[in-house]
């Protein structure tokens, strides 16, 4: 048996081998049918034989969602509905984990014009929003979190904790990477508070250290509890950001506040090509039902349309693919600390994983995007398939994320090759 194949204790969940289905959105938003849409998606990810799968972010909060893909996880209603995703996933042996958040000043009810036209309240934000933000949010009403609101939020992520074990969920992943509100929060690039969750590093951290109290108040201390580390962060000239070595202790104070395990991460203050490096998605120009949909979001905005296409080229320039691009991050926080560190970014074959494992590089192993273009790629990762992965790391299924669209492989090279791959069979 190899190291993939080894289980793991992640507070009182035991998972029975060390690959996990790294969060990324399936575009079931809202709609009534989103449970469905889950549950066909992991049912097949479990059916293969992953260990773990982390259900990607979900809103705290009614507004607050960064795509309309996103799902609410705001009532018990809501959030109950998902309880035949989890009993699918576990039918086939596997577990699963709910990421929650909330995605701040990115919140789409400041962006997209459909949701600006019904937004009910200001977005919320950490502090006044930097001045590189300010163009994109020229008009829109910010709000800045009260001391007290602070606390009222991280009972929301309790609350929501709550209803997700009642759901079946097997954990819970705090979304604080990816520029979201607890990222803005852990970052000087966006946190200039003065009160006690301001300033220092550790003050910085103390929403993390709140969180976890106040989940554990709902779910009890053995509810598995784990948080994504943001280390080392790219941002404008002369800005200020967290250092490698802040991340680092960011990881340590992690652990200290009673979390189960953490995912450390390099990226940028910006939610852009940092998060899932790759290639420009050509799809925002060759297809028609995207442009329109970009077109809707911007409210016929040209010029958003121009800014959109150089931001996707910039990063596509500035962040290329990399195998296992967060091996100095993940490799090391493991060194750092004492609970689970889960790797992920750009890991994609099986010689990849089980190098990572038997160096003691990190515990558990993620893989996000190429589940899009094979649902069943676990049994070929853990089978010990050394192939590459039909994913070329294209990035042609990041605008249909964004813009709340069916979550698959836009690529047609692959779906070419899938067909090959049937037609061999």
């Amino acid at each position: 048996m190899s190291s993939l194949h080894t289980p793991i204790t992640i507070g009182s969940s035991v998972i029975r081998n060390r690959l996990y289905r790294a969060p990324v959105l399936e575009g079931a938003g809202g709609r009534p049918d989103g449970p469905d849409i889950y549950r066909h998606a992991f049912e097949e990810n479990a059916r293969a034989g992953v260990g773990l799968i982390i259900q990607g972010n979900s809103c705290i909060t009614d507004e607050g969602r960064s795509s309309p893909g996103m799902s609410q996880v705001d009532t018990r209603a809501r959030t109950l509905a998902l309880a035949e995703v989890t009993r699918a996933v576990h039918a086939h042996g596997g577990r699963i984990f709910l990421q929650i958040g909330h995605a701040g000043i990115y919140a789409m009810e400041g962006c997209h014009a459909t949701y600006a036209a019904t937004r009910k309240s200001p977005i919320i934000a950490v502090s006044k929003p930097p001045v590189h933000v300010r163009p994109a949010l020229r008009g829109v009403p910010i709000h800045v979190l009260t001391t007290p609101e602070i606390y009222e939020l991280a009972e929301a992520f309790g609350r929501t904790a709550a209803w997700a074990r009642e759901a079946g969920y097997d954990g819970i992943q705090i979304a604080s990477s990816n520029a979201k509100l607890i990222h803005q929060f852990l970052s000087p690039y966006y946190n200039r508070r003065t009160d006690e969750f301001g300033g220092s590093l550790q003050n910085r951290a103390r929403i993390l250290e709140l969180l976890a109290n106040t989940i554990r108040s709902h779910v009890g201390n053995d509810y598995p509890l784990t948080v994504k580390i943001p280390i080392g962060e790219d941002a404008p000239p002369f800005a200020p950001r967290t250092t490698f070595d802040e991340g680092i202790e960011l990881c340590r104070l992690a652990e200290s506040f009673g979390y189960h395990a953490i995912t450390p991460v390099g990226l940028s203050v910006f939610p852009h090509g940092s998060l899932c490096r790759g290639g420009y998605p050509s799809s925002i120009d060759d297809t028609e039902s995207i442009k329109r949909r970009y077109e809707e979001a911007f409210g016929g905005s040209k010029l958003k349309m121009r800014v959109l296409r150089w931001g996707y080229k910039r990063a596509a320039k500035q962040y290329p693919f990399a195998p296992v691009w967060n091996r100095p991050f993940f490799s090391a926080a493991k060194k750092a600390v004492s609970i689970p560190v889960f790797a992920v970014g750009g890991i994609r074959t099986h010689d990849e994983a089980v190098q990572i494992l038997d160096h003691g590089e990190a515990d558990m192993i993620g893989v996000g995007r190429p589940f899009y273009a094979e649902s069943d790629l676990p049994m070929r990762i853990l089978g010990g398939d050394t192939e590459q992965p039909l994913c070329e790391s294209s990035n042609r299924c990041l605008p249909p994320q964004m813009l709340g669209m069916k979550a698959a492989c836009y690529n047609p090279n692959v779906a070419r090759k899938r067909a090959a791959m049937r037609a061999a069979d």
